[in-house]
């Protein structure tokens, strides 16, 4: 039997048959990826496994460094080849990590290879792939048909002019792809040279000149409506914690105008900041019926020497141990008190906060089923005991049933079977409980739950907007008429 064989993961014959019968024909909704819009706009044909699979894939170079693998293997200038060796010499040492399974779900899914990865069958299975990669099938567009994605947000500054976006809207690409607004630099007056750069390719982006915080707040806002234009319906914003220290008006004005003369803001004044800023964007994503997503408590760049020579996103980010709980109950209450908190995801990256997290958003329920969500296991906990820490907390202390489910928050085309790994994750976790009879043995109760938390209850959830026959989103064909 090959390793990834059609059971996989899935450890009694209940498990199995939900699997099968309900999980494994969703199509997938990826509300959160890192991918390339220009990748897919232009539908990238890959050349080769490090150009899909090793280009930006920390999680690998961590693998790798830990292996004793020299940087030059990882992020420097070795050939291509050379550097998908170096990774097949690791992956054998990988066992009992994510990678060895995700590395074999992949090269099945999208090659049909059922040989091992190892330092033997590289070059074996460099050259099959590459003359895969290819084909059609596997271009950018093409493995978005494959997987059945039928709709995918990526992550977007709000800077960004969206012309790839834009140039999708108007294909005939059967996958929706929409942008996320990202502000992040929004808050970074304790850095005012980077923090006074953005500023500037803000303006351009919108036209507008902001010289004071009146302007910068009037500026976001039209970026904001921009987005809105071109479908997208998700805010992010990735924080150590949340903001709670705020501020008024004047006190914000003061921070905003000191940072663009180039004075940094105090750790206190940046918190104060921040705060304000948070307000001020769930308000704008509660006025247009947005989802925002938090994701909280990484500790990052934390090898500050290499952070000097390759710079963030590539694999010196830990989890953090922040206290969140307060700071995040006063930010939702905030909103809530001006009947402004918006639909809300919140991932976390601490499994000790599991419960704090859960118990949290059923503070704030709302007028639609699952309105305050308990996002994913993500990024270190984003593997099987991760997802299943997170699938007991929310269980245990909310609505399993109301779950809006899985996303790849990968900046990889190959990371489409994370979607089939989490599902094979619940149906084994459903499975068992059937088994032990925990749960009814009724598949029109079980089923249709798991079919939700596939994709059913996100597509919903999101209520993104349909695409018009001429590429155009239907609000921005009901503007134009």
């Amino acid at each position: 039997m090959s390793f990834i064989h059609k059971d996989f993961l899935l450890r009694t014959r209940t498990a199995a048959r939900l699997y099968h019968q309900f999980a494994d024909g969703e199509p997938i909704f990826d509300y959160h990826c890192h991918l390339s819009p220009r990748d897919i706009a232009e539908n990238r044909q890959f050349k080769n496994l490090f150009e899909i699979w090793l280009e930006g894939d920390h999680y690998k170079w961590r693998a790798m460094r830990a292996n004793g693998v020299a940087e030059r293997y990882c992020t420097g200038a070795a050939t291509p080849f050379e550097k998908f060796q170096a990774w097949a010499s690791t992956v054998p040492q990988t066992l009992r990590n994510p990678l060895y399974h995700w590395t074999h779900l992949e090269l099945k899914r999208y090659f049909g290879i059922d040989e091992l990865l190892n330092e033997g069958s590289a070059e074996r299975i460099w050259k099959k792939t590459s003359q895969l990669l290819a084909t059609p099938e596997l271009s950018a567009q093409g493995i978005l048909k494959r997987f059945n994605v039928v709709a995918l947000c990526t992550t977007d500054d709000p800077v960004d002019n969206l012309e790839h976006h834009r140039a999708l809207a108007a294909s005939d690409l059967a996958t929706q792809v929409l942008p996320t607004f990202r502000p992040d630099k929004a808050l970074t007056v304790h850095q005012p040279a980077p923090f006074n750069a953005w500023v500037k390719r803000l303006e351009e982006a919108a036209n507008l000149e902001v010289s004071n915080l009146a302007q910068f707040l009037a500026t976001l806002r039209q970026r904001h409506d921009c987005f809105h234009e071109h479908g997208c319906r998700l805010s992010d914003h990735g924080l150590t914690s949340c903001y709670a220290d705020f501020c008024s008006l004047k006190t914000a004005s003061g921070i905003f105008d000191r940072a663009r003369k180039g004075r940094a803001a105090s750790p206190a004044e940046q918190a104060q900041f921040a705060a304000f800023m948070m307000l001020f964007f769930g308000r704008l994503d509660a006025e247009k019926g947005w989802t925002k997503q938090l994701h909280l408590g990484a500790l990052r760049n934390n090898n500050t020497r290499l952070l000097s020579e390759l710079g963030p996103d590539t694999g010196f980010d830990s989890i953090g141990d922040y206290p969140q709980g307060a700071a995040l109950a006063a930010y939702l209450d905030a909103l809530e008190r001006e009947k402004a908190l918006p639909k809300t995801i919140i991932y976390n990256s601490n499994p000790a906060d599991n419960y704090l997290y859960a118990t949290m958003l059923g503070n704030f329920p709302g007028s639609i089923p699952g309105k305050t969500q308990m996002g994913s296991g993500w990024w270190f906990l984003d593997q099987k005991e991760g997802m299943e820490w997170q699938l007991n907390a929310l269980s245990n202390l909310g609505l399993l049933s109301r779950f809006v489910g899985m996303v790849t928050d990968s900046r990889s085309f190959m990371s489409y079977p994370r979607h089939e790994y989490f599902r094979r994750v619940l149906c084994n976790l459903i499975g068992r409980d059937v088994e032990n009879g925990e749960i009814p043995d009724d598949d029109s109760l079980v089923g249709p739950m798991i079919r939700n938390i596939c994709c059913g209850n996100a597509k919903a959830y999101l209520a993104l907007p349909a695409k018009a026959a001429d590429g155009k989103t239907r609000k921005q064909t009901e503007s134009a008429g």
